[in-house]
């Protein structure tokens, strides 16, 4: 397969999103042919002049500029159609590809952001596809013109001389191996600037995420040196790019130099014999000279259209290679919130121990329950199960006697309202942020920030509802954050409700007015509530204590400490924060 098929092959998964607007590429083709069209007509111009004007003296001054005039500004007209032509091209596909690549991002399977970087998607949807798009269209505008060009100069050259553009024609298979060679170099090349880029600006991530744990460790000096390791990695690939795409144009330049040279030897061998004329002949050359910048560009083109194709491919991998979600069909406007586990098994690769180990457990509706154990006992993943953020390997989970598989993935995650630990804020209004996903109520919102203690702050802000909270709330403190999360918690009105430390960053003062908001947010509803404070786990229904993966104890605070067992353990030696007896 030859590097123009291998191209066009790569290319033709673009069509969808380029290549469905007929009637502007059909004036950008027709706007390039006529600027094609005028090239010849330079060095016919300069055969004229020199023959009627210098030779014959015939020529009339004023015919001089006419032309001229004519011939560069229909050239430049029809240049300026086609780039605009493109350009309207580029941006419409390129928002049709994003548009696309962003939905894909949306739905894809939580595999993926386990694979990839934050910076990594991001570059991909934002950057690498407007650069790809600008630099892959531009590269066919010229293609196509300089391949018009070249045909419309060699059409010339044969109507003047047909042996002599017999050896320039003989230059063009040499050019197309060079740009073979070349072009497979910078394929193979571009790949891996593109993973060295993600590699940096990963790095750039991680310290702008963990700035003060970098400053508090003064790790500044190792993160550098982590810098520019990757950044010297990636100036090296870089400069090997510039050399494999720099490489084309002297190598094509001196093989249209040989063919040149051998070209003005023949000519001058013949107007000895033939009687060529001077204005024939400096048409000829002055043809042939003009055809070297088709060839030069020609061979250019290759490494922004392969530059341009590689950052394209990684978003139709986005689109056509991530799987999505997998759900089914039905759907219910509120459930009853009965959940039952059926002999469930978590496990995170295939050699890895289990995180959930064969776990049975059924919840009735409405009721409280507490999921307690040591750090990495598995009450994250199980509650994380649930709105299917994590996909279970055996067993099954059931709720209101249907298959947590059967469901349809809007359906099923409308029934949930999701508080942690760690809490995560769009850059947007804080009614926006509650709100989230649903229609603004502004009362509503206002109603649900007094409930979880947040009201006095909105009424002192100058924008009220209508203040940013910046990037993840950072404008706020810790606990007004997880404020903020259970405000949303409170406005979605989910009739089952995940609390996973949902008080862990609040004061006593302040958790004590939201646990109140809890506990009338938790009345008639199922929930399931992860904690290691005695205030928020001894008024549940009942209290689930888990060990590697697995249920060891249920029961109510009472019948738990009763026992003396793992519970009581808990209770007794405050693990993690979870109470002892001072909590009670």
């Amino acid at each position: 397969m030859t590097p123009r098929n291998s191209l066009l092959a790569r290319a033709r998964p673009l069509m969808p999103y380029f290549g469905i607007y007929p009637g502007t590429w059909l004036i950008i083709v027709l706007a390039t042919i006529v600027g094609a069209a005028t090239e010849p007509m330079i060095p016919a111009l300069f055969d004229k002049l020199l023959d009627l004007g210098f030779v014959k003296r015939s020529l009339e001054l004023w015919t001089v500029p006419v032309v001229l005039l004519t011939l560069f500004g229909v050239r430049g007209l029809a240049g300026y159609v086609a780039q605009l032509g493109l350009s309207r091209i580029t941006n419409q596909g390129l928002m049709v590809l994003r548009r696309e690549m962003f939905a894909k991002l949306m739905v894809a399977h939580m595999q993926l952001f386990k694979g990839q970087t934050s910076s990594a998607l991001s570059n991909t949807i934002v950057y690498e596809t407007q650069t790809g798009a600008s630099m892959l269209v531009n590269s066919v505008l010229s293609l196509t013109r300089n391949a018009l060009t070249l045909f419309a100069l060699t059409a010339y050259l044969l109507f003047l001389n047909w042996k002599l553009t017999l050896i320039v024609i003989a230059v063009f298979p040499a050019v197309a191996w060079v740009m073979r060679v070349l072009t497979k170099r910078l394929h193979t090349l571009t790949k891996a600037n593109q993973d060295a880029t993600d590699r940096l600006a990963y790095v750039v991530e991680e310290n702008v995420l963990a700035h003060r744990d970098i400053r508090l460790y003064a790790a500044q000096a190792s993160q550098a040196e982590r810098f520019d390791h990757l950044g010297e990695s990636l100036r090296h690939l870089a400069m090997k790019s510039t050399v494999a795409g720099a490489a084309m144009t002297p190598m094509t330049q001196m093989l249209a130099a040989t063919a040149l040279s051998a070209v003005i030897s023949v000519a001058l061998l013949q107007s000895t014999s033939s009687g060529t004329s001077v204005g024939g002949f400096v048409g000829f050359v002055t043809a042939m000279l003009m055809i070297i910048a088709p060839i030069r560009q020609l061979s250019e083109v290759s490494s922004p259209i392969t530059r341009g194709l590689a950052a394209l491919e990684r978003g139709l991998a986005l689109i056509h290679d991530v799987p999505s979600e997998t759900q089914g069909s039905f759907s219910e406007p509120r459930a009853k919130g009965e959940i039952v586990f059926q002999d469930v098994v978590v496990q995170y690769g295939a050699e890895a121990t289990k995180v959930i180990n064969h776990l049975s457990l059924a919840i009735h509706s409405g009721e409280t329950i507490a999921i307690v154990g040591a750090s990495g006992a598995g009450k994250s993943t199980l509650v994380n199960l649930l709105p299917r953020f994590v996909d279970l390997q055996g067993g099954s989970i059931l709720l209101d006697g249907h298959d947590l598989r059967d469901w349809n993935l809007h359906a099923l995650r409308a029934q949930f309202a999701f508080v942690s630990q760690h809490v995560v804020m769009l850059n947007d209004s804080i009614a926006a942020n509650v709100a989230l996903g649903l229609t603004l109520d502004r009362d509503k919102v206002l109603s649900c920030l007094h409930a979880a203690n947040l009201g006095a702050l909105v009424a002192e802000l100058p924008q009220g509802l209508d203040t940013l909270v910046g990037h993840n709330a950072m404008q706020l403190s810790g606990g007004q954050r997880q404020r903020l999360a259970i405000a949303r918690a409170l406005y979605k009105d989910a009739p089952i409700l995940i609390l996973d430390e949902a008080t862990s960053a609040l004061d006593t003062e302040s958790e004590r007015a939201v646990q109140d908001a809890l506990m009338g947010l938790m009345r008639n509803r199922t929930t399931l509530v992860i904690a290691h404070r005695l205030s928020t786990v001894m008024h549940a229904s009942r209290i689930v204590t888990m060990e590697a993966g697995c249920i060891v104890e249920t029961g109510t605070h009472q019948e738990l400490i009763a026992r003396n067992g793992h519970y009581a353990r808990l209770y007794q030696l405050g693990l993690g924060g979870f109470g002892g007896p001072t909590a009670a």
